[in-house]
């Protein structure tokens, strides 16, 4: 399988603006770029795939540059849901530094700040030099402006196609940049890029766009988002615990799926764990494997130790065994149900985990209650403040996989 037929088997091809682009991509050393604005001081798992699409790529003797859009993240892409929040020059400066610091440290790529090219460029040439080349009528039949047409767009927002090609135009001069990668939402801008440089340095000028499919889940809601929030990349914002059962809990409708575009794992390994997913999937070894395989990627090995010791305390070993700094990080991942002090029956229906005292003992007398990874039998067993696994927070296990964090609101009498 040729290097650009495993990339459309991957599923991380959606459109590309010239057939001439995939013997460019197999034939290796091409300089190509993919640019993200510093909207938060962390990327997502939604950013995942296409990082690893440039580290694909490098791998085959392609030249990534990443662009981290300094002067594009004051203005904001238009999203078809309407005008984005406009950032303070501080808060996009600290974004900046921060995934600066964040892509150097995972993946080493050169970067570049398009403030640096964009920063001193008067309205008039900017008009005069760029704003000449685009026709009004060309950037409203695009389709996330089209979209706003009917609800409103600033000039703003409408202007920022206008300086992502400034950006390709400015990379191709520089470092002889030919390919942009974006998401398949990148489309429009992506092409007007294509056509800036083309009118500026002629129409057989060889320059390419190639668009990725957005991943989302079963539902059709974007990946980087889940019931909590965000899931980052950043480890202080999203521990590698939590990453790591974000993906465990995978649909088996999409797990194939991420293994392709989230791991580096052969085409034989996937189509294996793919039979695996058919065959037997109680067994989850995908998602076990999606969950393995991201965070060792992105923590370290010994950061995915951790996630599976804390993973397998909660779930079948000893909650004691696990450090301080992994009891909160197990505890800062679970829902808090809140309850006042007692005896261990009440806190049971106080956490809707047994719906009547007399559902209680039987639970507890039945040997199927834990209070922080220890077996009780006791129904009047209290549960205060110095029954605590951490703070003021009690762990109660019912049954193999029901496991509640209870907030104490007081201490018992």
């Amino acid at each position: 399988m040729k290097f650009f037929d495993e990339l459309k088997w991957r599923g991380l091809v959606n459109d590309v603006t010239s057939p001439d682009l995939e013997e460019e991509i197999n034939n290796g050393e091409l300089t190509f770029y993919i640019g993200t604005d510093p909207t938060a001081d962390s990327l997502h798992i939604g950013h995942y795939s296409s990082l690893l699409m440039a580290k694909r790529l490098e791998q085959h003797g392609h030249h990534p540059i990443m662009l981290v859009g300094g002067a594009t993240g004051f203005i904001g892409d238009p999203k078809a849901t309407g005008e984005r929040s406009m950032l303070t020059p501080e808060v996009l400066d600290h974004n900046f530094h921060a995934l600066h610091a964040q892509i150097s440290r995972l993946w080493g790529f050169p970067m570049v700040n398009n403030l640096d090219w964009t920063k001193d460029l008067s309205i008039i040439d900017f008009l005069r030099d760029y704003g000449k080349h685009f026709n009004v009528n060309y950037m409203i039949n695009k389709e996330t402006v089209k979209k706003r047409l009917d609800t409103g767009i600033s000039y703003t927002e409408f202007s920022y196609m206008i300086l992502q090609s400034l950006d390709f135009l400015h990379l191709f001069e520089e470092y002889n940049c030919r390919l942009q990668i974006g998401g398949q939402d990148q489309w429009g801008n992506i092409t007007s890029g294509l056509e800036l440089i083309r009118k500026k340095k002629g129409s057989d000028t060889k320059v390419f766009g190639l668009t990725m499919p957005l991943i989302t889940k079963a539902d059709g809601t974007k990946f980087g988002k889940s019931e909590t929030g965000t899931v980052w990349l950043d480890a202080d914002k999203t521990s590698p615990y939590q990453l790591y059962q974000f993906l465990l809990n995978t649909e088996d409708a999409k797990v194939i799926e991420y293994l392709k575009k989230l791991t580096f794992l052969s085409v034989e390994e996937i189509m294996a764990l793919e039979k695996e997913v058919e065959e037997n999937p109680g067994r989850r070894a995908a998602q076990k494997k999606l969950a393995e395989e991201v965070v060792c990627d992105l923590h370290g090995e010994e950061a995915l130790e951790g996630a599976l010791k804390i993973t397998n305390a909660l779930f079948g070993g000893s909650l004691e065994e696990l450090t301080e700094a992994q009891r909160r990080e197990l505890v800062n991942t679970m829902e808090k149900t809140p309850a006042a002090a007692g005896k261990l029956e009440d806190v049971l229906i106080a956490a809707k985990a047994a719906s009547s005292k007399r559902e209680a003992r039987e639970f507890i007398k039945g040997n199927a209650v834990s209070v922080n990874g220890q077996k009780v039998n006791d129904p009047n067993m209290p549960i205060d403040l110095n029954s605590t696994y951490v703070d003021n927070v009690v762990l109660i296990k019912r049954g193999k996989k029901k496991n509640y964090a209870i907030e104490l609101t007081e201490a018992a009498e």
